[in-house]
């Protein structure tokens, strides 16, 4: 590997990616009133355990098979809860927390030019991006989130936090055309990002994906020289797409095509595709995206938010494509509630089609966990409680407001059940225990967050 050459880089080379934590304390069984597994059968299992075996899923049994077979095993007793994988948050801006509610009712472009990118400009550096990513963290473990898909600044600093809190991710490296605390140009954005890159090609948890901002602060160029690396390097590209309709019209008017057919042009339509917001599309871009086996990455609070549109989820179901669900960034949403953010895409999808079937329980949570997986390259490591995968689960403990159960799917779903997730592991190593954060510092968090709060708003 290469030297680090980023001012505080880590550096995590000499770790196996599927290295299995060899602790004790990764080895259990979880007991469950319901297992929603999502393999490919989507089953659901009553009074199952999860055999966990060095961070990794033995098996899925009945309870009392479960201590038999393992009876060494210390048992994490979960009887009236349901068990499920950990959720995936596609697309997040995990530093953006410092900016919750700095800039509200607003629609994009304002938003972004005159508020965000000033307030980064003035504010962004390494502590900002520690201090925010780990506030979002909390707040994601909390929510049940067990994988992000982050893309922002300082990504080798975004890393470090994600890791040193035992969640999955992938950090994006940003490419823009215009300079920031982390880069000066195109050069440089593409320089750091591969240094990254390569720092974090054996980590057991975090890997990274090519994050261009978008094709209307992109150039043609940049865009070309993703492609290329995207095929030769085989990483994912992560990017916001026609996420408004002026940013459309105005490219569409610039260089006489609509950004999605400039991608086709060079080539980033394809399932390495991570296609973020998709409020724009026509019947033949939407063909398009079908063809090419892109992942859509849906956002639907923080697009009500902005007002930017509708991305339409029943379409691009009934057209085959693997669609996931992100909240986007606390600063446009305002929070990292996935499972909210879930409740939102699916009674949209059903408001927008007219059609109260449309994006059942189901498949709507599907998009939160093995096709957020498949679209982030993770399905075989998690995204679904099978034999094999790491142990990325959680547990969500019914209180009234869930009661009664008829189908533990449709209550995660549609009751307000993220405040009832009380149990989280990743890798076999448990984050969230009885609602208590165990890796990191909820007081510490805390304060920061309220110092750069005042300090923000001081130089407002």
């Amino acid at each position: 590997h290469k030297d680090c050459v980023i001012s505080n880089m880590p550096s995590f080379q000499g770790q196996n990616a599927h290295a299995a934590p060899r602790e004790p304390s990764s080895s259990f069984i979880i007991e469950a009133a319901w297992i929603i597994t999502m393999n490919t059968q989507r089953e659901v299992l009553a009074q199952h355990a999860l055999v966990v075996v060095y961070g990794r899923i033995a098996g899925c049994m009945p309870w009392e098979e479960a201590q038999q077979a393992h009876p060494s095993l210390s048992v994490v007793d979960k009887r009236t809860g349901i068990l499920l994988p950990g959720l995936i948050n596609a697309h997040t801006h995990l530093a953006m927390n410092l900016l919750r509610g700095y800039a509200d009712d607003l629609p994009l472009q304002p938003w972004l030019e005159n508020h965000i990118w000033p307030a980064e400009a003035q504010h962004m550096g390494t502590d900002f991006v520690h201090d925010g990513t780990q506030l979002a963290l909390a707040e994601s473990v909390l929510s049940g989130v067990t994988t992000v898909n982050d893309m922002y600044f300082f990504p080798d600093v975004t890393a470090r936090a994600c890791s040193d809190a035992g969640m999955r991710a992938v950090v994006g490296l940003p490419v823009l055309e215009f300079p920031t605390a982390w880069a000066s140009d195109a050069d440089q954005y593409f320089s750091r990002g591969l240094t990254v890159l390569d720092s974090l090609r054996d980590h057991p948890l975090v890997s990274t994906a090519l994050a261009p901002h978008s094709p209307y602060t992109v150039s043609t160029e940049s865009l070309e020289r993703i492609a290329t690396l995207s095929n030769e390097l085989d990483v994912s590209v992560h990017m916001h797409v026609h996420e408004t309709g002026q940013e459309v019209e105005q490219y569409a008017s610039e260089h006489g095509m609509r950004p999605i057919a400039r991608l086709q042009e060079i080539g980033l339509l394809n399932p390495q595709m991570m296609a973020v917001h998709l409020t724009q599309l026509n019947n033949d871009e939407i063909e398009q995206l079908a063809e090419n086996g892109v992942n859509a990455i849906h956002c639907p609070e923080s697009n009500l938010k902005l007002a930017s549109g509708f991305c339409p989820v029943a379409k691009l179901v009934d057209a085959g494509i693997n669609v996931a669900v992100g909240t986007d960034g606390a600063a446009s949403n305002n929070d990292l509630d996935l499972l909210g953010e879930l409740r939102t895409a699916a009674f949209m999808a059903k408001a927008v089609s007219g059609n109260a079937a449309t994006l059942p329980a189901m498949q709507a949570l599907s998009m939160v966990t093995i096709n957020a997986a498949q679209a982030l390259g993770l399905a075989d490591e998690t995204g679904s409680l099978e034999a094999g995968k790491a142990a990325d689960c959680i547990v969500i403990e019914p209180d009234l407001g869930m009661l009664p159960i008829y189908d533990p799917v449709a209550q995660v779903l549609y009751s307000n059940s993220t405040h009832c997730i009380s149990d989280v592991w990743v890798a076999g190593k448990q984050l969230l225990k009885n609602r208590t954060l165990l890796t990191l510092s909820d007081t510490e968090i805390r304060a920061k967050a309220q110092h750069w709060g005042n300090i923000i708003s001081s130089q407002a």
